[in-house]
């Protein structure tokens, strides 16, 4: 059974009677979206509409080649390479056609597989060098660091060994950065992530695979989010095979495979990206840049950009098998002011006002609707905290169309409640409120922590709770108050983050077992060095030190997770003075006790009538906790006055979930 929201109801005003001052604005953006797509498509489908890859860029055709691009302010180009010895010539230079099209054809011999090429564009009153929109494969030069577009055209092509899994009941993502998935001060690489890291991730219990930073990207340290080549794997991890390779890995295993997807913005290069492609800085993009980002704006009010990044969508789908995507920046995507410095506590925050781009909410629900078309198993989610209504709606219920939304709140108030307040004033009911809560018609992917809370400046959940003890006391034999602390904690904050999940979980690569320190990128401000982006493997598979731990436990909550498909969260007691918090989701009981000192006896919680089995402690030795819940006791509820109880023992920082078997 998949975790699903009923929407029986027709409309997001039905469903939310609150939205009904804002009815005439939500009809009208509607109407905007729907007569739009419907102008743009032009009575194509929207998977039809989106296969400008198969138009556009470098193809090989049965007389020969043909190249194709889309430049309406150039006034000549010329394809320059290894072919042409970087020499300009006639036979390479491209004609001008109908809508600012640009095109060649080219004999057999004139091309050949691993050839490095540019286009030589000119414009009124200026000329540069540019890569094509369309590339499918991007070199950089290890001494000149120029990049350089590449014939891709093996003679044998990618041949694919496994199905496509289905999608799972409840997606539980593995976050994961290829570059810095290896142990050594480097930048990894795609085969190197396929034979050692995928097994891991399978091992994990997790199924699905979301990975960053996979198209081509200047700058490493941008952690992916300024793309310059929007069909280009990136060449620093691998070839496009490689990539080819490890999907079809990963689904051999049983893995789905989602991609981050940043059509929020684009890198400012203009040489190897696309800005001021042919002397025209507004061809792809908005006159002004992006406030925060030092990034261009994508102009979705221009058809021909909805064409470029719809089929880029399907690109990824039809060319390396990918499941779907996490879209990036949503937020900044939905709001002319980008939802900078906006705390959205009111409808009118969404509603009142022009803030909101239509534009850009055509473009979303275009890109769902051809990613669904295509794939009607793909998975899509949207980075996205403004938590607009609709969103993650269905479109004939007026909704934008994405699958999930990624609840933004839980991490940071994760951090905000360990920097601001002692262990016995946590708050559970904004824990447990904050945790559950999603508007009624969409399903959301909750996480304690990403990479987001890892970057420079920075701290992991396990560093923020153990600090600088994590550097001398790690070792299982050393009795340390603090990290016991801190591994007791960092349990149950992913129980409880997990246990109320509304759709998904989520957990960045090495968090599962409490990766220390911080996330930092070579820069020149740390001398160019790798030693804060890579993960530490070793320190999960030695055996002696409390990290694993950690991993079991983690390893050991997914396996449960992914039984929680239940959208409905019952018999929820939060007993602040006790600082302990249950909930049933289906048959798991779920009882975290947050006290620092004081254990429960005999303690009375509610439940649904029946008896349970153990399925899973926090107090487990093999967890590194103290061995105190018996594995194979049986529990039986009791009636009671409001309803059927169950008593339990529950050690002071302490979880445990229970199964009802009868």
């Amino acid at each position: 059974m998949r975790y699903t929201i009923t929407m029986s109801k027709k409309t997001l005003v039905e469903l939310d009677p609150w939205l009904a001052p804002h009815e005439g604005v939500i009809n009208a953006r509607e109407a905007y979206v729907s007569s739009t797509l419907e102008r743009v498509l032009d009575g194509k489908s929207p998977a039809e509409f989106a296969l400008g890859f198969h138009h556009f860029g470098l193809h090989q055709t049965a007389a020969g080649w043909t190249f194709r691009e889309w430049a309406p302010n150039a006034t000549r180009i010329v394809m320059v390479g290894d072919f042409s010895e970087w020499q300009e010539r006639e036979e390479f230079a491209l004609r001008p056609g109908v809508h600012g099209e640009w095109s060649v054809d080219l004999p057999k011999h004139a091309l050949h597989h691993g050839q490095n090429y540019k286009l030589r564009v000119y414009w009124p009153n200026g000329d540069g060098w540019r890569l094509p929109s369309y590339a499918t494969y991007v070199v950089q030069d290890d001494e000149s660091v120029d990049f350089s577009a590449v014939v891709w055209q093996p003679d044998e092509p990618y041949q694919w060994q496994h199905d496509i899994p289905p999608a799972p009941n409840v997606p539980l993502i593995y976050e994961a950065h290829i570059g810095m998935s290896s142990e050594e001060e480097k930048v990894a690489s795609f085969n190197e992530f396929t034979a050692g890291v995928l097994p891991r991730i399978k091992q994990s219990g997790y199924n699905t695979i979301q990975l960053m930073a996979i198209a081509e990207h200047p700058y490493y340290g941008s952690f992916g989010y300024h793309v310059s080549n929007f069909f280009a794997v990136s060449s620093r991890f691998g070839t496009p095979d490689d990539f080819k390779r490890l999907v079809d890995t990963a689904h051999g295993l049983g893995l789905r495979v989602i991609i981050d997807i940043v059509h929020a913005h684009a890198s400012k290069n203009e040489v190897e990206g696309l800005s001021n492609f042919a002397g025209d800085p507004t061809q792809y993009f908005k006159a002004h840049d992006h406030p925060a980002w030092d990034s261009r704006l994508f102009d979705y009010g221009k058809p021909e950009v909805l064409h470029f990044l719809a089929s880029n969508c399907r690109w990824w789908l039809d060319e390396y098998h990918v499941d779907g995507f996490r879209f990036d920046g949503v937020t900044s995507m939905l709001y002319h002011d980008h939802g900078l410095g906006k705390s959205f506590t009111s409808y009118d925050d969404y509603f009142a006002g022009d803030d909101v781009d239509k534009d850009a909410l055509v473009y979303l629900r275009l890109a769902n609707d051809v990613i669904h078309a295509v794939r009607p198993d793909a998975t899509t989610i949207a980075e996205e905290m403004s938590g607009l209504p609709g969103l993650a709606a269905p479109a004939e219920h007026g909704g934008l169309g994405f699958d999930y939304r990624l609840a933004m709140g839980a991490p940071d108030l994760w951090i905000k409640t360990l920097k601001e307040k002692r262990d016995e004033d946590w708050d559970l009911g904004e824990l447990a409120h904050t945790l559950s809560s999603h508007r009624p018609e969409e399903k959301v992917i909750t996480y304690a922590e990403s990479h987001d809370q890892a970057l420079v400046g920075d701290k992991t959940l396990i560093f923020r709770l153990i600090d600088k003890a994590m550097y001398w006391h790690m070792d299982k034999a050393d009795p340390d108050l603090m990290v016991e602390r801190g591994v007791a904690l960092h349990k149950l904050i992913r129980l409880l983050t997990a246990g109320l999940h509304g759709g998904g979980y989520l957990n960045f690569m090495g968090n599962e077992f409490g990766h220390p320190e911080w996330i930092d990128f070579p820069r020149q401000g740390n001398d160019w060095s790798f030693k804060h982006a890579r993960r530490q493997w070793s320190l999960r598979d030695n055996g002696f030190l409390k990290y694993q731990w950690l991993g079991e436990f983690d390893a050991n909550l997914m396996k449960l997770i992914k039984t929680v498909n239940d959208p409905g969260i019952h018999y929820l007691t939060i007993r602040q003075h006790d600082h302990v918090v249950s909930f049933m989701r289906g048959d798991l009981l779920f009882i975290i006790n947050f006290s620092p000192s004081q254990s429960q006896t005999d303690y009375v919680l509610p439940a649904a009538a029946g008896s349970y089995r153990v399925a899973l402690s926090s107090d487990d030795q093999q967890f590194g906790g103290h061995g105190r819940i018996h594995q194979n006791q049986r529990y039986f509820t009791t009636p009671g006055p409001h309803g059927d109880n169950v008593q339990v023992y529950l050690p002071a920082r302490s979880g445990l979930v229970l199964c009802r078997i009868d």
